[in-house]
Formats: structure tokens, sequence, C-alpha cells
């Protein structure tokens, strides 16, 4: 049968949608599905936050050996982890942006940075409170510290070097082969406590065993680890909004977005 001109236009209408979750690769549909998701891990994250605090120092037990000190590592250890587990994140969009060039994945990259530095300043922070009473030190040259140290540094080589240069395409390019570079080191900081003989002590937590730790402290430093991640879902979300009406300025759609929401003059 031959088709006829509503046929066609059927046809072409639905190639242009895709597969429903793909469509929002597209800045336009996913800047109000950012919009709608933020305030939800926002809340999950408050929750979740409060409950992992209520855990962490009301109901884990006292450690015998470091005694309420140990407490920290409730922050100390989901810093830690979202500190690593963004940059590869980070890492992820940048390769999807460099294969597939799409603009909105560089702009994830960016958006995450912020908070991935936050993560791993907090890390060291509580590190280092953590270090005083229990190594005597609140710094040593050990290789995990150090690893995570320059964690930080590539975070921040990162953030600066994308805001330096002024033409976005070779903004995110550069920053895209730090993130991919600088990955590398993440493994490094993870494994470093059995590729070395470090003053870090192993591995609480593994993938492999159970956890060396008392079931409740193990409850609290997970909740607290899924109130970061809420956290880093949320204000990335909030925080790639803005980078989207940056980027696509020049759009009707987002002319059309400004209206709606008085933000021209």
């Amino acid at each position: 049968m031959a088709s006829g001109p509503k046929d066609e236009t059927i046809r072409m209408n639905s190639s242009t949608r895709g597969p429903s979750l793909l469509r929002f690769a597209a800045p336009q549909n996913f800047y109000p599905l950012a919009g709608r998701l933020a305030p939800w891990f926002a809340a999950i994250a408050v929750v979740l936050t409060l409950a992992g605090l209520w855990l962490a120092f009301f109901v884990a037990p006292t450690d015998a050996t470091q005694g309420n000190v140990y407490r920290v590592i409730f922050i100390h250890v989901p810093a830690a982890w979202m500190s690593m587990f963004i940059y590869l994140v980070m890492a992820f969009w940048s390769a999807v942006g460099l294969v597939m060039n799409t603009r909105l994945s560089f702009v994830m990259s960016q958006a995450l940075a912020p908070t991935g530095a936050m993560f791993c300043f907090v890390a060291l922070w509580t590190g280092a409170l953590w270090g005083r009473p229990t190594w005597g030190a609140y710094w040593v040259w050990d290789a995990r510290l150090t690893s995570q140290l320059l964690l930080l540094f590539l975070y921040f080589g990162f953030i600066a070097l994308t805001r330096a240069i002024e033409d976005p395409r070779r903004a995110d390019r550069a920053g895209a082969i730090i993130a991919l570079v600088g990955a590398v080191n993440v493994p490094v900081i993870y494994f470093s406590v059995k590729w070395w003989n470090t003053l870090h002590q192993g591995a609480s937590v593994s993938l492999t065993k159970a956890p060396s730790m008392a079931a409740t402290m193990f409850a609290g430093m997970l909740v607290l680890a899924f109130a970061s991640w809420a956290y880093t879902l949320a204000v990335t979300l909030w925080r790639v909004r803005p980078m989207i009406l940056e980027r696509e300025r020049h759009t009707e759609w987002v002319g059309a977005v400004l209206d709606r929401e008085g933000g021209r003059t």
C-alpha cells in the first residue's frame, strides 16, 4: 500500500523522538527534568543525613580502641568515597562528550566538579582531625593522603581550566582531557593501602568480604554515604540549569524559558 502524507508525518515524528530516555540528552528536555528532580533528591538527602547522624552519634557504640574520636569516620569515609566516585563520573561524562560530541555531557561534568572538590576537601580535613589523636600528626606524606591531595589539585585544575578558556568548545575538551587523565589517580587512592606500606589503615568496607565493624557503625556510614549521593544529585541538577541557559542563550527555547520565568527585562 502506498503511504500518504499523514503516514509520512507520523514516521518523521516518531523517528525524531527516539528512545524515551535518550530524548533527555537534549538540553531543552533535560532542563525542566532537572528542575523537577532536584527538590526530591534534596529532600532525600536531608532525611538520610538526619537518620545517618542519629545512627552515628547516638546509636553506634563507642570504639574499644579509639573511643569516641572514631566517629569522625561517619563523615570522613562517605566524603572520601564521593570524592573518588564523582571524579569517575566526571571522566565518564567527559568521555561521552568527546565521543558523541554532546554538549550536555560536558556541562554535567563541569557541574559535578565543585561538589567533588568539596567532598575531597572534607575528606582531607576530617582525616587530619582523625589523624592527630590516632597517629599523633595532622598530616604525613602517606601514599593514601598524598594521592587524595593530588585528587583535590586535579579538581582545582579542572575547574580553573574550564573557566579560564573563553571558547566553550576548547574549554570542554581541555577539561575532558584533565578528567580522563586524572581518573588514573582514583584506583591509586583506593589500592594505595594494599600496594604500599602506608600509615593509613586498610579498608574497613570491601565488596568481597563482610565489613570489619559493628553493624550499627556500618549502617550509619552507609546511610550517610547515600545522603551524600542524594545531595550530589540535587546540587548538580540545580547547578546545571543556569549553565544550560548560559550555553543555549541564543536559542529560541531559552528565550521562551526566560520570558516564562520573568528572566528577561
